[in-house]
């Protein structure tokens, strides 16, 4: 039975809280102080330990670190009144496993529980094999990885995933350029029985319309001019596993046509082929623009919208989540080190600030890369001002924020950055906060011909 300890200063809530997981079949020991706490701790053994962070003559953050020295594989949850967000980010930077404030939801302080008891029950050997993928520089080492944000918009989007992942629903993710749909895309994988099979991604919006079908199901040698080799299509490479189509809405008519017979049938054919091969995968898609309303213009098949929108999951962008900014940063730098060989600590409080004021119309994808860029050119231990692109500091009324442009004018904004930059699409798209391929779908919806 697991060994739980409650520290907490409030008697009768701490009393309520022991029966409710007394009840749930937990072993549980109190303490309503941080100096009873510590004797308890140095005398027993504990499988988790859940702190309030207002105790009395005691700072919980403090309590926090010492718990962690000592015990680096005991597992902290910690609970407060205040709610104070910021808070809880420090508390997760320290090592607390999570964070949850009063009044509590018991479903969710029970998923937290069982969450955390799942990982003191690790072997010895399975947390030394964690270190070493961890510190070893491996291609799995540099990867982009989800971060389980604070805000009351990540926990939205946390519970979303725990809840579908294990499922075997298809699952339609909604959210801005940027905000990071692929990665959501992966938790939910790694969340599936299908975690240790392949996960493919396929960007719809980079394929032309021609070779569509060759890409999803393959072909045979010969099959059409330039089809030199048999060749595995993305469907047959998933098999067993997870296909993640991104852009979705970049699909022709033709190529819907094709993926949703396959979604059916579960079958497929290679292109010059009449062997069907028999596909179990699981998909999930993402898209930046409304389907719906794309279903209603007769631009995208009703049908396979509702196939593919067993489930949806709205991204929320940065703005929605600032509350996990400095969190999001502190795991980007973590990753740029890594990746180009550098040690920088952290961030100057004159970045902290510009950071915090700055509206990120790029979401997640911007801050990763401006991150990744003042790494580069940092030579101290901290992120200074001078490393970071000029319009971080430029106050919102001092220029044109491109990121929040309504539709009505967006032709109108898109052609101005193309004047301004001498038809460069590339700088255009930097200059209009999107990615070279949502410029290029916008330039085809408009019909605006260079």
């Amino acid at each position: 039975m697991p060994n739980i300890l409650i520290i907490e200063d409030d008697v009768a809530f701490c009393k309520v809280l022991e029966k409710f997981l007394a009840k749930n079949g937990h072993e549980v020991s109190t303490s309503f102080s941080a100096a009873e706490a510590k004797r308890k701790i140095a005398d027993n053994v504990f499988d988790l330990i859940i702190t309030d962070l207002r105790l009395p003559n005691y700072d919980g953050l403090d309590l926090l670190s010492e718990i962690k020295r000592d015990f680096p594989d005991t597992p902290v949850v910690l609970m407060t009144g205040y709610a104070e967000i910021n808070t809880a980010v420090k508390a997760m930077k320290k090592g607390a496993f999570d964070y949850i404030s009063k009044p509590f939801n018991p479903d969710e302080v029970l998923i937290i529980i069982s969450k955390a008891l799942k990982e003191v029950k690790e072997s010895p050997v399975e947390k030394q094999s964690l270190v070493k993928a961890i510190k070893s520089p491996t291609p799995v080492d540099t990867q982009e990885r989800f971060v389980a944000g604070a805000s009351a918009a990540s926990r939205k989007l946390n519970q979303y995933i725990d809840l579908v992942g294990p499922t075997d629903m298809s699952v339609l993710i909604i959210g801005e350029s940027g905000t990071g749909k692929e990665v959501v895309a992966k938790a939910i994988h790694n969340k599936s029985v299908r975690k240790d099979c392949d996960f493919i991604a396929v960007d719809c919006g980079a394929i032309p319309k021609e070779i569509a079908a060759s890409e999803f199901f393959g072909h045979v040698k010969g099959s059409f001019t330039g089809a030199v080799n048999d060749k595995i299509g993305h469907f047959e490479a998933a098999n067993g596993g997870t296909i993640f189509l991104d852009e979705v809405g970049n699909l022709t008519y033709e190529n819907q046509i094709q993926l949703l017979r396959a979604l059916q049938e579960r079958r497929i054919k290679r292109i010059g082929s009449s062997k069907e091969i028999k596909v179990d995968i699981r998909l999930i898609t993402a898209t930046n623009e409304d389907l719906q309303a794309a279903v209603r213009k007769g631009d995208f098949r009703e049908d396979l919208y509702h196939r593919l929108n067993e489930f949806s999951i709205n991204v929320p962008s940065l703005s929605e989540r600032k509350d996990d900014l400095m969190l999001f940063a502190d795991h980007f730098l973590d990753l740029a080190n890594r990746q180009l060989g550098k040690n920088v600590l952290g961030f100057s409080p004159e970045v902290t600030a510009a950071f915090e004021n700055y509206s990120w119309p790029g979401n997640i994808r911007e801050l990763q890369n401006v991150i990744k860029r003042a790494t580069l050119l940092t030579t101290s231990e901290h992120i200074e001002k001078d490393a970071l692109p000029r319009e971080i500091f430029e106050p919102e009324n001092q220029r044109m924020d491109y990121g929040f442009f309504k539709n009505e004018n967006e032709k109108e904004m898109i052609l101005s950055a193309l004047r301004e930059t001498n038809n460069n699409k590339s700088k255009a798209a930097e200059l209009l906060k999107m990615n070279r391929k949502t410029l290029y779908n916008k330039l085809k919806l408009y019909k605006i011909n260079l």
